[in-house]
């Protein structure tokens, strides 16, 4: 299963920024699909996640700022940030945990990564 996020890039304090992450491969289904991000020399950091009965659950440092959803049939995650600051600047992946077709196999699959910037 491969994961691909997009939607990064450059906007200032206060704005917007939508991501996007894309799950394709022989996928039966999803249990949850979850956005991290990264700093230089920091640990990777939960910001959202969702699973398949729909259930947000969001880091508080972003609560009531960014909003993740899903569209099933496409096996796509967004991440809506609005009122961005600074400190969200950081690298955003994309999690995907779910089960393989043929043999049903359990698998979590990251993307590569989109940078978010915020300027001050």
């Amino acid at each position: 299963v491969q994961v691909a996020e997009s939607g990064g890039g450059l906007v200032q304090d206060g704005g917007s920024l939508r991501l996007a992450c894309v799950a394709s491969g022989s996928i039966f289904s999803i249990n949850a699909m979850s956005w991290y991000r990264q700093t230089p020399g920091n640990q990777r950091e939960m910001v959202a996640t969702i699973t398949s009965g729909k259930v947000p659950v969001y880091a508080d440092s972003v609560k009531d700022r960014f909003t993740i959803s899903t569209d099933d049939a496409k096996h796509t995650a967004y991440l809506q940030m609005n009122r961005l600051k600074p400190e969200d600047t950081a690298v955003y992946y994309c999690e995907v945990d779910g089960v393989e077709d043929p043999f049903h196999d359990r698998f979590k699959s990251w993307g590569q990564g989109t940078q978010v910037t915020v300027s001050s």
